[in-house]
């Protein structure tokens, strides 16, 4: 009988080529972990090139994932466990392993010429250069191909299901439970019964090779987490976006059109969408990124809600249908699911640097409402938001997402949609004034007092005829003004709706639990490393407050006085410092860019020791 030892928490990669499936192993032993009952949380990474070189430091792909037996926030700076199906997989990502951590190497790959291809003069897992890590070097390939050989697949075809018998050994390992994969593999191969069968004999033997080998004298056991009743499943951000999407439609009883262009990390709204036609949802892929946003818009006109979706690249395209969206006063919601740049850039990687372009990327004065989610299950709930903003207010709304929040995915608590309030879309259905003979008339710019939104007439509804177009309106009438009094009143106007928004954004709460002097504010998916580093920063003893936003645009109104309420307030972005330019221009508070772009998540390890740091300068306490 092996040793049990129990642990609160683990984190695993999973590396190598893009044709190793490492993403769908890495999806699986997290909807295991997540049915087991623990915390989740994950870090996919693909390659940037669409056909990276096999074998190549450009061509690993992985997936890590962090499991726990209480609340975690990140999928963790390091892995414990590093699983590397060939050499480039392990050279790309040993330097994230800590020394002791633990490898599980596919010797199979392992050849001269794949060495030789990354670098290594010598193989590492027989030059005692991997002294350091607990290293189990296994043909997993090998392996496999016997444990599949009865279903009379070539070596080629047989060895793709390797990742299944890691998946197995891993399984076995950390005491998953294995019917969830099973019932899946059944489901997905099922047209094709021998790779189904190989799939699964190879998920198996590798399950049964970590029970009887003597390679593993000790296997682990991670505890569910302590959560709310209630019924939950794993959810990723694009996932999210697009449930949150057909809810708010539904709440507010119009139809979903989105009109959008594939294009990386968000092409996954538009597919899931898609898949929703019963819920009065129509997509349309279209031809380009200004095709997609110019037809959302005309659904908008037509009554339904637009929706379009992109990342940075797309988001320069859109500008101009986005200002006609201002100009047109009609409700749309665009989503920039933000990646590195510019141009191109890295566009598998994360990065939350379009802030600056959809704050101001738009000719003229177009000032429109941005929200930004916070993880992956925050992104439902931030899109209901945008929605009934854009339906209530007549604006376009831009939410920020980012490739972290999309592709990663955590437990999500599956919503009463019953409690979710509904959203009124309040069309015109008669006319709203008379004209000097006191003939009824239709003022499709005449305003609601509270909030300066105009009335939504849908096409061919009696009596509403109106213009509608780019060029300046006439207040009231709509009609095309070149009047210098109009235009500015109209600025102003259209400016002053957005800065109304604010009547309905919550006030910030501000966890501080010590009277800290020091504030680290946070936006987006800086939420996660940043709770965790307040977290460990707390243990030490040190006092430090922390809070977030999610309307970027307007700010919450308590904003500013929470600002001016600390000694030093701290930002971290995953760009040079763009919300502390905002609110440096706009508070005139010393706010503190603690910038990263390095196309990962801000590190929780790295940012929690300089917060010690700045505590500690600001306290005078000698290191």
């Amino acid at each position: 009988m092996k040793q049990v030892h129990t642990l609160d928490r683990v984190v695993i990669r999973f590396a190598g080529d893009s044709g190793d499936g490492m993403q769908l192993t890495g999806d699986r032993f997290t909807a295991d972990s997540a049915v087991f009952g623990n915390d989740i949380s994950t870090l996919p990474n693909f390659p940037a090139e669409i056909r990276a070189p096999a074998g190549t430091l450009p061509g690993v792909s992985s997936f890590q994932l962090h499991f726990a037996n209480y609340d975690i926030m990140t999928p963790g700076d390091r892995p414990d466990v590093l699983v590397a199906m060939n050499p480039a997989a392990l050279k790309a990502n040993i330097a994230d392993l800590p020394r002791g951590g633990v490898i599980i190497a596919d010797t199979a790959d392992f050849t001269k010429r794949n060495l030789l291809k990354v670098g290594y003069a010598s193989n590492p897992l027989e030059d005692d250069s991997l002294a350091d890590y607990q290293l189990h070097a296994l043909d997993l390939t090998g392996m496999t191909v016997e444990a599949v050989k009865q279903f009379g697949l070539s070596r080629k075809d047989a060895s793709r299901a390797k990742n299944m018998f890691a998946l197995g050994l891993l399984s076995w390992l950390y005491h998953r439970p294995t019917e969830g994969t099973i019932n899946f593999l059944a489901k997905k191969f099922a047209k094709k019964p021998d790779i189904r069968d190989a799939n699964l004999a190879a998920f198996k033997t590798g399950y049964a090779f970590g029970e009887t080998t003597e390679v593993f004298a000790v296997r682990y056991e991670v505890a569910p987490a302590p959560m709310p009743a209630g019924r939950y499943r794993q959810i990723n951000g694009n996932l999210a976006l697009a449930y949150g999407l057909i809810t708010g439609a539904n709440k507010a009883g119009v139809p979903l059109f989105l009109g959008s262009y594939p294009i990386t990390p968000a092409s996954d709204v538009l597919h899931e969408l898609s898949r929703h036609k019963r819920f009065g949802v129509t997509t349309f892929q279209a031809e380009d990124e200004i095709a997609g946003v110019g037809a959302a818009l005309g659904a908008s006109f037509a009554g339904h809600l637009g929706v379009t979706t992109t990342s940075g690249p797309g988001m320069a395209l859109k500008a101009e249908a986005i200002g006609l969206a201002v100009m047109t006063e009609l409700p749309l919601v665009i989503i920039d699911v933000q990646r590195a740049g510019p141009s191109t850039g890295i566009p598998t990687k994360t990065e939350q640097a379009d802030l600056l372009q959809v704050m101001f990327g738009r000719n003229g004065e177009s000032p429109v409402p941005v929200l930004a989610a916070q993880s992956p299950a925050d992104c439902f709930d931030t899109a209901i938001e945008a929605t009934r903003i854009a339906i209530m207010y007549r604006t376009p709304v831009i939410v920020l997402s980012d490739g972290y929040i999309a592709n990663g995915a955590e437990p999500w608590p599956v919503p009463d949609l019953s409690k979710i309030a509904p959203i009124d879309p309040n069309f015109a259905v008669q006319p709203n004034g008379t004209d000097r003979a006191g003939k009824d008339m239709f003022y499709p710019y005449r305003r609601d007092a509270e909030t300066l939104a105009r009335p939504w007439a849908i096409p061919g509804t009696d009596g509403l005829q109106h213009r509608i177009g780019g060029i300046e309106k006439a207040k009231d009438t709509g009609a095309v003004s070149y009047d210098p009094a109009n235009h500015e009143e109209m600025v102003h106007t259209r400016q002053a709706k957005i800065d109304g928004i604010v009547r309905d954004i919550p006030d910030m709460m501000v966890d501080d639990p010590d009277g800290a002097r020091v504030l680290v504010l946070g936006w987006g998916s800086t939420y996660g490393p940043i709770t965790a580093a307040v977290r460990r920063v707390r243990k030490t003893g040190r006092a430090v407050a922390q809070t977030h936003l999610r309307h970027i645009n307007p700010f919450p109104a308590n904003l500013g006085e929470i600002l001016r309420s600390y000694d030093r307030v701290i930002l971290p972005e995953m760009n040079l410092g763009q919300l502390a330019l905002l609110l440096r221009g706009k508070y005139l508070v010393d706010v503190q860019s603690y910038s990263r772009v390095r196309g990962l998540p801000i590190s929780l390890s790295e940012l929690a020791r300089d917060l010690e740091s700045e505590i500690d300068q600001l306290e005078g306490v000698k290191a």
